[in-house]
């Protein structure tokens, strides 16, 4: 082994990609990889018997038996001098957020550049952490947090509902027109607001107009 270099240790359950992903990391000269493991039991057991100890973990998240979040809370918990980077096809903000929440030092994206590889883990050991642009555009909106998704997945009664609520009848009467309970109706009107984030019958008709749902 050279000199002068960061262990590192790949937890993939994908051998293919995690032997190749092995290769590129041996290609860099600060940079050697112990071992690989398939989840977070197998890299136990395989710790147990290895001469050297990891300064940084590339860890997948989709593994079966521990996973990538289960291996991260394990690390922090036992291991908490070695640097975790995630390594993952998966972009959800949620995801990357609960990520760095089990301790994890950084996230990347399976799909990047190998340069990029390369300087997450130069910057993992000489800052404790890398953060790329998408995790550092996720932390900013964590903090603050834009207006809640709506789900504008209209069904065809709800559409029907919606040009009624654009006129002048009660509720009871679009509900005596669409053949409904007014219970019925109470609960399209309910539901609606919630989901199209709206507070009345005004905000329904001004939603109705902006989508083209009901023209005058």
């Amino acid at each position: 082994m050279k000199t002068n270099q960061y262990n590192i240790v790949i937890i993939d359950d994908h051998l293919l990609f995690a032997g190749s992903l092995e290769k590129l990391v041996n290609s860099f000269s600060e940079f050697n990889v112990l071992f690989l493991a398939k989840n977070g039991i197998d890299f136990q057991e395989k710790l147990k018997n290895a001469i050297l100890k990891p300064d940084v973990i590339l860890l997948d998240i989709n593994m079966p038996v521990m996973d990538g979040f289960e291996t991260a809370t394990w690390l922090s918990e036992n291991l908490k001098e070695v640097k975790i980077l995630a390594l993952s096809m998966d972009d959800e903000e949620e995801t990357i957020l609960r990520m760095l929440r089990c301790g994890a030092n950084g996230y990347l994206l399976k799909d990047i550049h190998p340069d990029i590889l390369y300087e997450s883990l130069i910057e993992v050991m000489n800052k404790g952490y890398y953060h790329s642009e998408k995790v550092a555009a996720t932390l900013l909106n964590s903090l603050n947090p834009k207006e809640k998704k709506t789900d504008t997945k209209l069904k065809d009664n709800e559409r029907i509902f919606i040009a009624y609520a654009c006129t002048e009848m009660t509720y009871k009467e679009i509900a005596v027109e669409m053949n409904l309970s007014p219970k019925t109706i109470d609960g399209y009107r309910h539901d609606l607001f919630c989901r199209l984030n709206i507070k009345n019958r005004v905000g329904l008709v001004i939603y109705a107009l902006k989508h083209g749902l009901y023209k005058i």
